[in-house]
Parts: structure tokens; C-alpha cells; sequence
């Protein structure tokens, strides 16, 4: 079989036809191969470029079984739409956050449609589920960043910039880069910029949300944020959180166990919308994985931040037992 590149129309073609094949036939993938005029490696291999690039989208209805029993549980009690991601004990935090990832970009694509105005907060986490998006072609869709990634010691453009591009390439879609600091040294400047007509321009594009994708920072997370390590903190910052009772932030807003966000300094800094801007989008997925963001997600929810949220299952079950000795 000649060889073919990744973009091939025909490589697409080939792909789909063995897909139905093999999907809606039930041939298998030598009997594919003799129809086809191909070796069964050749089939194995379209197949599975059919399921990276989206040709092919699985589906499995299971009945419920553990991991349905606790999202179900875990929805009627903090009131969102809830995926929750199978785990052990035993796995890594980086490994429990790569499945977390996987699931979260199959969970957004599902949730996006045409016409459709999408808000990132960059960080390691929606770093993880940039890397697993599955493309789908989206008409009149735009890409909208929701904090600056500048720090004194880096633009952090090309981090930031290389995590829209993966979402925007897999959904044809437009993007609105934000290239402001993600802290200003002095929240006067952030006033005077935030009346720049070039960035009331992006800040109104914000305000048209209709999904917003994010993680949950947290200052002691065993899988540290990247606001948290990449530089943009100076030690009196975190000397701050740490005064005012911040266990999280979203694209870089900061807020209390208790949701609240008001006299929080940082924040007047802070090149990240209003927590009130988050409240207002339809649809607010969150990520997040690992036990050491219990309370970072407990004050997510104070705050009425999430609509939607993909986790995994150590820390679903942490949520609902601290929920259960709460009542």
C-alpha cells in the first residue's frame, strides 16, 4: 500500500470506508484488508486514525455501574452535571490528571455546537485536555482567552498561545488572544489599560460567553498550577493568599473556602475576569483532579462557579464524604 500522509483526502476516504466497515458491517479487519487491498496492519493503523481525528466517535452505554452511581450522587448534591473519571488509590497524580484530561476533552466536544463563543483560563490542567481535544468542525466559532500569561520574566504568550491553538485548530475556530500580564505590578494600570478601546475589545468578546473551559488553581496542589510555579507569584503574593484564606482561583481570580472574593488584593491585580463574569456563562465546565484540590473545588462551588465538571473518582468521593459529615 503506498503511503499517506496524515492529510490525505484519500487517507480520509480509505479511513471512513473501513470504519464503516468495520463498525457498521462487523468485518473484521483482515476480511477489510482483502477488500480494501491492504494488509490488516494497514486497516488496524486507518482505524485508528479514524478515532484520533474524530472520523469515528465512541460511544459506550453501560449501564450504571460505580463510576455512574457517584457522578449520579455527586450531582444531586452540588447541583451540576458531573463525569467522573475511574481511579485508584494507587495511581499517580499525573497520571489520575492525564485521564481526567482525556475525558474533559470528549466531554467538550460534546458540549460545543455552531455559533459558539468558548473562554479558556490557561493553565496545566486545560494544558493536558488541549493536548487530547478531538476535532470537530464548528461553524462561526471563536476562542476567547480569559487571563494574560505575561510575567516579569516571559511574555508566556507562546505557552498560552500554543493551548488555544490546539483547541482552535481540532474546532476550526477563530481565537481571541488577550497579551496583557497575567498580574499587574500596580492596579492602577490595569485601570487605565482595561479603557484601551484594543482591550475593552477582548473584554467585551468575554462578556458573549456561552461555555467556559477551566481548572482549579490551589496554592498547596500535589500537581502544582502553573500561575503557582511558573514565575508569576512573588513571595509577599503568596505570603497574602495565604493571609486572606485563599484555597483556589479561577484564570487566576482568587477566592475563599467560602466562595467569597471581595478584599482579596491579588485580585485588583489580576488581569482575569470578575468571578461575576464566570456566573454569567451558560455553560461552565470545570477540570480537576487530584485530593488536594477538595478545597479549592468546595469553594468553586461556593461561588457558583460550575454548571459542569469533570473529576476523578478519589476525589469525587472525598467531595461527597466531606459533604455528608457537613449535614
Amino acid at each position: 500500500m503506498e503511503r499517506l500522509a496524515a492529510d490525505d483526502p484519500k487517507r480520509t476516504a480509505l479511513a471512513v470506508r473501513a470504519a464503516h466497515l468495520y463498525y457498521m458491517q462487523d468485518l473484521d479487519m483482515a476480511a477489510i484488508g482483502r477488500e480494501l487491498g491492504m494488509s490488516r496492519s494497514s486497516v488496524s493503523r486507518l482505524l485508528s486514525f479514524a478515532r484520533a481525528t474524530g472520523l469515528v466517535d465512541i460511544t459506550i452505554h453501560a449501564p450504571a455501574g460505580r463510576t455512574g452511581e457517584i457522578a449520579d450522587e455527586f450531582g444531586r448534591r452540588f447541583g451540576v452535571t458531573a463525569s467522573v473519571v475511574p481511579t485508584t488509590a494507587q495511581m499517580s497524580d499525573s497520571d489520575r490528571l492525564e485521564r481526567v484530561g482525556q475525558e474533559a476533552a470528549r466531554w467538550l466536544g460534546r458540549a460545543l455546537a455552531a455559533n459558539t463563543t468558548l473562554g479558556i483560563a490557561w493553565g496545566a490542567t486545560v494544558s493536558v485536555v488541549s493536548r487530547h481535544v478531538v476535532p470537530k468542525e464548528l461553524w462561526n466559532t471563536q476562542i476567547v482567552q480569559l487571563n494574560g500569561a505575561g510575567n516579569p520574566t516571559s511574555s508566556g504568550i507562546d505557552y498560552a498561545s500554543e493551548i488555544l491553538r490546539r483547541f482552535a485548530t481540532a474546532y476550526s475556530a477563530r481565537v481571541e488572544q488577550f497579551p496583557v500580564p497575567a498580574f499587574f505590578d500596580d492596579p492602577r494600570t490595569k485601570v487605565a489599560l482595561w479603557h484601551e478601546r484594543s482591550t475593552r475589545r477582548v473584554l467585551d468578546v468575554q462578556q458573549t460567553m456561552d461555555v467556559a473551559l477551566f481548572g482549579l488553581g490551589a496554592p498547596d496542589a500535589d500537581v502544582p498550577s502553573h500561575v503557582y510555579t511558573g514565575g508569576y507569584l512573588e513571595p509577599a503574593d503568596f505570603a497574602s493568599l495565604r493571609s486572606e484564606r485563599v484555597v483556589g482561583d479561577v484564570a487566576t481570580m482568587f477566592y475563599r473556602h467560602d466562595g467569597s472574593d471581595s478584599g482579596i488584593e491579588l485580585n485588583k491585580r489580576s488581569s482575569g475576569p470578575d468571578l461575576a463574569v464566570i456566573r454569567a456563562v451558560p455553560r461552565r465546565i470545570c477540570v480537576v483532579s487530584g485530593e488536594s484540590k477538595a478545597a479549592a473545588t468546595e469553594g468553586a462551588f461556593a461561588a457558583g462557579l460550575i454548571t459542569d465538571i469533570v473529576l476523578d473518582e478519589n476525589l469525587a468521593r472525598l467531595l461527597i464524604h466531606r459533604d455528608t459529615q457537613r449535614r
